[in-house]
């Protein structure tokens, strides 16, 4: 291990948590002396950080300039987020289909957010929740294909889930439409939770100021 790994390691986690809380919005460019500063490190750890930053799709850096914030475009929130929509849907179809009491048991498995924020649900904690929320309702559909798929379908849009928690409310709604998503499943209701997963994955559209949200699946014949 080189003897800047652990500096890099700590602006890494320093400049990636502020991507996904948005402090960091799409568009912002970002000084790697102003970043230094705030950490009390050299250029070199910072320099790095924004390198595997670059890497994952969160920077674009331009030398001696700094590093933009790379924003979400439209094109890619709708593919991604029809992707993940087609598979969830899927899941929750191959759920239903085994009955009332399977979707009940289901339910139970569902992570929610729980009532330990006196001061409201962050974008971070929104976030870490709707991974664990999503990834377990592709699992509890029973293919394990499709969740790995979906697994890493989620790293590559992990910067539109943190740019749909990160406004004022986001993340309270966010968490709001897991819980009523869940207790549809606990009802054994599959057309009703279809329904509120679909419009929950098209709210992340408009909460990251897309329109057209209803067009993610195809108009029914």
């Amino acid at each position: 291990m080189t003897p800047s790994k652990p500096t890099a390691d700590r602006a890494y986690a320093h400049v990636r948590e502020r991507l996904l809380d948005g402090r960091y919005p799409g568009g912002e460019l970002l000084s790697e002396r102003a970043v230094a500063t705030e950490l009390g490190l050299s250029n070199t750890p910072v320099r790095e950080a924004f390198l595997r930053l670059q890497a994952e799709g969160f920077l674009r850096l331009y030398p001696k300039r700094g590093a933009l914030v790379v924003p979400v475009t439209p094109g890619e929130a709708h593919a991604v987020l029809q992707a993940r929509l087609l598979m969830e849907l899927f899941a929750l179809d191959a759920l239903a289909a085994r009955g009332p009491e399977a979707m009940r048991q289901a339910a139970e498995t569902l992570p929610q957010a729980g009532n330990d924020a006196p001061d409201g649900a962050s974008s971070r904690r929104a976030l870490d929740v709707a991974r664990a929320f999503h990834t377990q309702l592709m699992r509890a559909g029973g293919n394990p294909v499709l969740a790995r798929l979906h697994e890493n379908l989620w790293d590559q849009q992990i910067r539109i889930a943190a740019a749909s928690t990160a406004g004022p409310g986001h993340a309270a709604d966010d968490l709001d439409e897991h819980a009523a998503i869940t207790e549809a499943i606990r009802r054994g209701d599959g057309t009703a939770a279809r329904a509120l997963l679909t419009r929950h994955v098209a709210a992340v559209l408009h909460r990251i100021g897309l329109a057209g949200g209803s067009a993610l699946l195809p108009p029914v014949a």
